[in-house]
């Protein structure tokens, strides 16, 4: 039995240490530069933008998390929600606590008359898609997700060619 809650400020460790686990699921052990001042700030500071949602099992130990936010389709009119990220520990998988935050995001979005809720997922990682899958969601095909980071975003962000007014 999984039960939802949503994230306070004293589960900012637990949720940067799954962060931390999940990155190295992810093959990018060294990549999380998030700190607990920086979370706690996204997460609890003022007009929050960024939320977590967490999964407890009946003893009230944390077995995972979802971290989200909203988005906007243009095409709909409203809100969506976008799933950054999404953990269960390793010992906790197959009890229902992804299924059940994924649930509760789903029943999120209902009760907001959001769009959709939607997600990336690494293509080599088959458990996940094929979880995903038995619920009923579907890659969208013909779509390729693009980022500009690092030293391309500084480079590019600093030529601004248009003129920026206040």
């Amino acid at each position: 039995m999984s039960v939802i809650r949503p994230a306070t400020v004293q589960d900012v460790p637990v949720i940067l240490q799954m962060i931390h686990e999940l990155a190295i699921y992810e093959k990018e052990p060294d990549a999380v530069r998030n700190t607990p001042e920086k979370l706690a700030g996204v997460l609890f500071g003022e007009n929050p933008r960024v939320f977590a949602t967490m999964a407890e099992n009946a003893g009230g130990d944390v077995q995972g998390f979802a971290l989200w936010f909203l988005n906007y389709s243009t095409w709909e009119g409203v809100h969506g929600i976008y799933l950054e990220d999404l953990y269960v520990s390793p010992e906790a998988r197959g009890e229902g606590h992804g299924k059940a935050l994924l649930q509760h995001l789903a029943a999120t979005a209902l009760e907001n008359g959001y769009a959709r809720v939607e997600w990336s997922v690494l293509d080599w990682n088959e458990p996940s898609v094929n979880f995903y899958r038995n619920l009923g969601a579907f890659p969208m095909d013909g779509w390729s997700t693009f980022r500009l980071t690092g030293k391309a975003l500084e480079h590019f962000g600093s030529h601004n060619a248009a003129a920026v007014s206040g």
